[in-house]
């Protein structure tokens, strides 16, 4: 196991906390800059297709460059916010904090509907609107598409009354499905003695080289699972319902079709992958099969899916694994591994296994400083220094964005472009 204790992450560059004068007055900036554009966006709805075109390029222009200051704000403190929640669910300051923005973020919400409204209604307009160098034309792409999905909105009413349900429906079925997997722990014997392992932490086993270790890690989990069945197929339940049911409302071919377009692929495209992995399944099972030859089974059982196929049961420090991970960076490109030196310098790396920390990993956007942020739980198996080194990519791919100068509504990427 690591030597050292892996480190927590520090955001006290953005805000030095979140009961800091400077978090307060940010939190008062968002709501004025918001009042500000709810006044301005009422003045576009004034405007359509038939209107001077002279008129409107200059107030989309206007709404564009606003619209991105109130979003780096919003996305900045959004960030703070869940760098609190995301690793310490027992943290009752974070769930309020998050409360209060989340209420703010239902008027977000409504405001960016009626703009795709309004922007939908001058669709005909964008061509010319874009011609001109300015910031309709630096945002050509995000308005045709934002135009083309907003024969999806239902009407205004229902948008609204949607975006306020959302707090007591989808988003608090997600909170709890949430906060229950990440206050979870389970007894199990490792190392000799009986440790409160958190669910990352166990699931983390499934790579150790015991048998054993996987084994009964396999079976405490799913028994923890069991345990929480019904709290957890009810949250999934209430996410999964709410996006079926408003898709249907939308006018959405079936539950794929905005999956589709927030990803922007066809089905075509989907459909391609889907077969391609549907013809390599014979040589996965082949895998599977010679996996389980070499650890002398007939059949791999799912505790030895992760297992280590050599003899190496090393265990990485933290030290070791950023010293593993720059090195190999450099050998692709120094830009990318003088990114990670910065990433690890920065304590921009939440990597201790503890209770109250959800589970997985992701890398975060911070915008207002131009840097990103990194969750995982590092057990010093080799599995999550890989995992390290694909989340310091994502933020990487963040840093060129930076460093190119793009906006808030540009820097707007699907997944099938972040995970390639």
């Amino acid at each position: 196991m690591p030597e050292i204790t892996p480190p927590r992450w520090d955001l006290s560059n953005v805000y030095p906390g979140l009961a800091s004068p400077e978090f307060a007055a940010a939190t008062e900036r968002r709501q004025q800059m918001l009042g500000e554009m709810e006044k301005l966006v009422a003045s576009l709805e004034a405007l359509d297709a038939s209107s001077d075109a002279d008129l409107v390029a200059s107030r989309i222009n206007q709404m564009l460059t606003e619209f991105d200051k109130l979003l780096l704000l919003d996305n900045t403190m959004g960030a703070f916010i869940h760098s609190f929640v995301s690793t310490d669910s027992f943290n009752k300051d974070a769930m309020r904090k998050l409360s209060e923005f989340e209420q703010v973020s239902v008027r977000m919400d409504k405001l960016k509907t009626r703009l795709r409204a309004w922007i939908g209604k001058i669709a005909s307009l964008l061509p010319q609107l874009t011609a001109a160098p300015g910031p309709a034309q630096d945002h050509a792409f995000w308005l045709k598409e934002v135009a083309e999905q907003s024969r999806y909105l239902m009407s205004q009413p229902e948008e609204a009354l949607a975006a306020e349900l959302n707090l007591s429906g989808a988003n608090a079925w997600q909170k709890l499905q949430g906060t229950i997997t990440s206050q979870m722990t389970v007894d199990f014997e490792l190392d000799g003695k009986v440790q409160a392992l958190s669910m990352p932490a166990l699931i983390n086993l499934r790579s150790h080289p015991d048998e054993n270790v996987r084994r009964r890690a396999y079976e405490a989990e799913n028994q923890a699972w069991y345990t929480t069945r019904e709290p957890l197929a009810a949250a999934l339940n209430g996410v999964k319902g709410t996006a079926v049911t408003l898709n249907q409302r939308r006018g959405r071919t079936d539950a794929l079709h905005s999956a589709l377009d927030i990803n922007r692929i066809d089905r075509q495209t989907l459909d391609a992958m889907l077969t391609a992995m549907r013809e390599s399944l014979p040589i996965f099972r082949q895998y599977f099969q010679a996996k389980a030859r070499k650890l002398g089974k007939d059949k791999l059982p799912w505790w030895d899916i992760f297992a280590p196929g050599g003899k190496n049961t090393r265990a990485y420090t933290y030290a070791e694994a950023r010293a593993f991970v720059q090195d190999n960076f450099a050998k692709f490109s120094p830009d990318l591994s003088n990114f990670a030196r910065r990433a690890f310098d920065g304590n921009w790396i939440d990597a201790e296994q503890r209770s109250g920390k959800r589970g997985g990993a992701f890398c975060m956007s911070v915008p207002g400083v131009k840097e990103s942020r990194v969750l995982l739980s590092f057990d010093g198996s080799l599995d999550v220094v890989n995992t390290l080194a694909h989340e310091l990519g994502h933020g990487f791919h963040n840093d060129c964005m930076f460093k190119a100068g793009r906006t808030e509504l540009q820097r707007t990427s699907p997944m099938t472009m972040a995970e390639t």
